[in-house]
């Protein structure tokens, strides 16, 4: 199995910085991408964020290109996601899911992180 831990939320002031990791144990030989998610109150589960663990390709959804850089250390078997310029619609639980080999969608899950971004 996979186990995935995510740290780095807190409360922040808009316009601040965070960054989140999330690090993988277990068989994290079987990870081939990182996605991250965040569900505000009331809201739909969004995908915000995804990393390819063997190149380090990298997608973004619109709400968060060009403030969120997501990045990884292979060696560590940690991703990170860098957040800038953030603004309190940021503020939501983030989570990191783990790809598997050969599978689409997300087959590991950490326990979620809060971020708050106050205006």
């Amino acid at each position: 199995q996979v186990q995935l831990v995510e740290s780095g939320g807190g409360l922040v002031q808009a316009g601040g910085s965070l960054r989140l990791s999330c690090a993988a144990s277990g068989r994290t030989f079987r990870i081939t991408a990182t996605g991250w998610f965040r569900q505000a109150p009331g809201k739909e589960r969004e995908l915000v964020a995804t990393i390819t663990w063997s190149d380090g390709s990298t997608t973004y959804s619109d709400s968060v290109k060009d403030r969120f850089t997501s990045s990884r250390d292979n060696a560590k078997n940690t991703v990170y996601l860098q957040m800038n310029s953030l603004k309190p619609e940021d503020t939501a639980v983030y989570f990191c899911a783990a790809r598997h080999f050969g599978l689409a969608g997300f087959q590991s899950w950490g326990q979620g992180t809060q971020v708050t971004v106050s205006s």
